[in-house]
């Protein structure tokens, strides 16, 4: 590891009990910095819910007046995810109602790019919506570097990934694509314990002048983006404990290698992919059937370069 990885390891990792919420509180006050919570969903009716009361109970209360504005951005579900999300106290923004003039493309990245445009806060906070036994320490971890000090931009939650009942096995694209492509690539990112996770806030400033992968690239790219806008120093990480999601299965991780081997060979090149499709294999009476998928090639550009967003910040 780079003997600057290792100093900013020891500077810029921190556990949540690092700074407890009175000392949050204080410096939002003083700061006047104001925190919007995102949740990208995609029919998570039965996870959506708890994660939105939890954080409206114990992040947006009088008494605890942590976050100013949840917003959960539907993508499409088929199922009740924006009736539980809304009636747990989110605000539900469906992804076409946003920027309507450009077609929606499917994909996470998408999702959250145009959650820029349907909030307000100078700090926009995403948290994955499919967690179970959700903790409130996810949002007031990863913010907290942001309010207590001016120099961290952008924070990326870390935690343990179970798979299953196995501790520590979850994950698998981290370890297996993103963790080699950072650590061969960009080693002054080697020290993130979870370059891929779905919890990380940064500073609307920051996020407004980066492009967004559209797909499962999103989290990788911003990642290294970030690190050539701002700098590893303005990069921090926080311990927020365990995370237990639903895991997908091999061949969806598959596609989600790909979608960030893409993403990675992009900003390495600024260049396309010769072939931008994955063939997997099923077994079906028929024997092993090949399925072939594309792999996201597009990227929305940086949010600052939009005209509606522009207007709008003006008008703010």
């Amino acid at each position: 590891m780079l003997e600057e990885v290792e100093r900013w390891l020891d500077r810029r990792s921190w556990s949540v009990g690092d700074r407890p919420l009175d000392q949050l509180l204080a410096a939002k006050r003083d700061t006047g910095t104001t925190v919007s919570v995102v949740l990208p969903a995609l029919n998570e009716e039965a996870t959506v819910g708890a994660i939105v009361a939890t954080i409206r109970r114990e992040l947006m209360t009088d008494a605890v007046p942590l976050v100013d504005e949840l917003v959960v951005l539907d993508s499409g579900s088929t199922d009740r995810t924006a009736e539980v999300a809304a009636a747990a106290g989110a605000r539900v923004v469906h992804r076409d109602s946003v920027l309507p003039r450009l077609p929606a493309l499917p994909g996470k990245g998408e999702v959250l790019w145009r959650s820029l445009l349907a909030t307000s806060g100078d700090v926009v906070c995403f948290v994955d919506a499919d967690l179970r036994d959700f903790s409130a320490d996810f949002v007031s971890g990863i913010v907290g570097p942001l309010l207590t000090d001016p120099g961290v931009q952008f924070v990326k939650a870390m935690y343990d990934r179970p798979l299953g009942e196995v501790a520590g096995q979850g994950g698998r694209v981290t370890e297996l694509v993103a963790r080699p492509l950072l650590n061969l690539h960009w080693p002054q990112l080697a020290g993130f314990v979870q370059p891929l996770g779905g919890e990380y806030a940064a500073r609307r400033s920051l996020l407004e002048r980066l492009p967004f992968p559209v797909g499962y690239g999103v989290e990788l790219g911003l990642l290294v983006d970030a690190l050539h806008t701002v700098g590893l120093d303005a990069l921090a990480q926080v311990d927020v404990g365990i995370r237990v999601h639903r895991h997908q299965d091999g061949r969806a991780l598959g596609r989600m290698a790909a979608a960030i081997y893409r993403t990675a060979q992009l900003r390495l090149a600024r260049g396309h992919l010769v072939r931008p499709v994955l063939t997997q294999f099923e077994r079906t009476e028929e024997g092993f059937t090949p399925r072939t998928y594309a792999v996201d090639t597009e990227e929305r550009p940086p949010m600052a370069e939009i005209p509606e967003y522009v207007a709008r910040r003006r008008a703010a």
